[in-house]
This record gives structure tokens, sequence and C-alpha cells, in this order.
């Protein structure tokens, strides 16, 4: 049966390299909301990005299914910020057939966080770029994930 691996981590934690390394491990196929809106809006979407992202994880989500049922795993690169979002997205797969879920948890020590936001931002690399406003949101959203939730800790 496939699997949905969901990684779940501060923006410019890792989960992108650590989510390909895994599609090279698992043969696996990697979803990406920030890939996908970013293609669609390179300049930015404004006020309607958490509009986009909300679409794009819809779009994300019924697709997997077609890709899960096609007997390969699948690799979600979104953050999931918060417990909500982490528990909607396993009601979701366990309502289509009780679709096996693992949450990866990547864990950085705020010294490299600062380093790696500090690098993309420097960097030409098609990524968001983390200004004042964008660190604010993330620190006021993010939950870290319960123990009982972690299926995979992964430490930076």
């Amino acid at each position: 049966m496939s699997t949905v691996i969901m990684t779940c981590g501060l923006i410019c934690c890792g989960k992108s390299t650590y989510a390909k390394r895994l599609k090279n491990e698992n043969n696996a196929v990697i979803l990406s909301i920030d890939d996908l809106t970013l293609s669609m809006f390179p300049e930015g979407s404004g006020d309607m990005h958490d509009t986009y992202v909300m679409r794009s994880e819809q779009y994300l989500l019924e697709l997997s299914l077609q890709i899960l049922n096609a007997g390969i795993d699948v690799i979600l690169d979104w953050g999931l910020w918060d417990r909500a979002t982490r528990n909607r997205i396993r009601e979701f797969y366990a309502s289509h057939g009780g679709i096996k879920t693992e949450l990866h948890y990547l864990q950085i020590p705020s010294d490299v966080w600062e380093e790696r936001i500090n690098k993309r931002n420097a960097s030409d690399e098609a990524a968001y770029y983390v200004d004042e406003g964008l660190l604010e949101k993330v620190k006021s959203i993010f939950e870290e994930p319960s123990e009982e939730e972690i299926d995979v800790l992964v430490e930076s």
C-alpha cells in the first residue's frame, strides 16, 4: 500500500531538500505547494496568496489520490505549520480508504534557521523571499508537532 509522507517544519528548514532525498530513496512523487504557486505567480500573488495556497492544496490532495492509486508513494512538501491543518490532511486520507500517512518533522536550531533564511534571500533560486512580514507570519502560525504526531524526527 502506498504511503503519504507529510513534511512539517519552518520555512527554510530543509523540507524540499529532504523531500528530494526521500523521492530518490523511495521512488516517490513530490507534491509541492510552493513549486505550484511560484510557477503560476512568479512575481507573487499579493493579497490572494493564502487563497491560492488553499486552492493549490485541494488540487494537490486530489492529485495525490491518483498517484497513490497507481501504487506510488507521495511526499507532501508543505509546511503543515499548524495542528489543525495536519489533522485535516490526515482525516482526508483516512476518509479515502485509510491511506497510511507519516509525519516527518524537520527540527532546526534557531541559529541554523537564520543562516538558511539569509542564504535563501541572497540566492537566485526560485523560492519565496523571506521578508520580515513572512517571518512574523510563520512565527505566529507555527505549532510545533507533539511527540504523538511525529512519526520521523529529522534534526537539521
